[in-house]
């Protein structure tokens, strides 16, 4: 049975990907100065995107927008995945724990999906 939800923050999915958050700023601490700009802020903003966009997406007008922000929110994780990869190639990180993340929430967000459009 499907419980309603009455929040973005209701949603796992939403409390998971705030967790990927935490642990990528957690991570990139230790990635050196010279990415500040670079990687490390890439990294970081698309974490973020990923919960900002559930939650922005929530609170729009309707489903078709909901789903739409839940898409974009797909997209960073796809470029987070991507980010992390060369990440590992430069020997900054072992990104394995975190992809492993990422495909998880990637499936809750498709199921999420799935259930909107029912």
């Amino acid at each position: 049975m499907v419980t309603e939800v009455k929040t973005h923050k209701d949603l796992e999915v939403w409390k998971q990907s705030i967790d990927l958050v935490t642990d990528i700023y957690r991570i990139t601490e230790g990635f050196p100065k010279s990415e500040g700009f670079g990687l490390t802020s890439q990294i970081r903003r698309a974490s973020v995107s990923v919960p900002a966009n559930i939650s922005e997406g929530a609170a729009r007008n309707s489903t078709k927008e909901f789903i739409q922000f839940i898409y974009i929110g797909l997209g960073s994780l796809s470029e987070l995945e991507t980010l992390l990869i060369i990440s590992e190639n430069l020997r900054f990180m072992q990104s394995e724990p975190f992809l492993n993340r990422i495909t998880a929430l990637r499936k809750m967000l498709i199921r999420l999906i799935q259930s909107l459009r029912k």
